[in-house]
């Protein structure tokens, strides 16, 4: 018998790894797995999403908008949020908020103002940067409001409002934790409530008080 060929008798046996691989597909198999568990899976399916909440816009552009382009007093002096080296959308350094300092008030009443045309104005992107430092419902976590009170996290500009009582603290709070009904847009005239009277043309912004 010739010593470096195996015998025939063995030539059946699998190595140690092989049949581990076998066993783990015959188990997935059993389990229900069904097919080859090593092929590639079905395509995921990621449908839209359908819920989450919105805050009004008519609100931020006429009673969060003014803020951020008022003079302010701060640890360098008196500037608007928008100035240059702060918030400022053309050379801002303060972070994710970005404010175009004139932008136009928008008129919903118009009806040539659709809501393609008024998410393509400069004082929507205004909003929609506003929205990206907010969580709508929870105004202890929005960073629109906790920066310029310097509450729990760092502020480039230091402190802005001196408390959550100060005017400017009051409206923020009250925009973000009364964001529109389930779904309803940014537009709709459910938020008109945010005023008194319920109109935005002619009512005050409300704070809560």
């Amino acid at each position: 018998m010739n010593l470096l060929q195996p015998s025939r008798r063995c030539a059946h046996l699998m190595s140690p790894a092989r049949m581990l691989v076998l066993g783990a597909c015959a188990l997935l198999t059993a389990c229900g797995g069904g097919g080859n568990p090593l092929a590639n899976p079905a395509d995921v399916a990621n449908p839209a999403g359908t819920g989450g909440t919105k805050l009004s816009f008519e609100y931020f552009q006429r009673c969060i908008q003014p803020l951020l382009v008022t003079p302010l007093a701060g640890p360098t002096g008196t500037n608007t949020c928008a100035a240059s080296g702060c918030h400022s959308n053309a050379n801002g350094t303060g972070g994710a908020l970005r404010i175009i300092e004139n932008a136009a008030l928008v008129d919903l009443a118009d009806a040539a103002n659709t809501a393609e045309k008024v998410r393509a104005t400069e004082m929507y992107r205004n909003y929609y940067s506003s929205l990206g430092v907010s969580v709508a419902g929870d105004a202890a976590q929005s960073r629109l409001l906790t920066k310029p009170l310097v509450k729990g996290v760092l502020h480039g500009g230091g402190v802005i409002l001196a408390s959550d009582q100060d005017p400017a603290a009051r409206l923020m709070r009250y925009w973000i934790e009364h964001p529109a009904p389930a779904g309803q847009d940014e537009f709709s005239n459910a938020s008109w409530a945010l005023f008194t009277p319920a109109d935005p043309a002619t009512g005050t912004c409300n704070t809560g008080l």
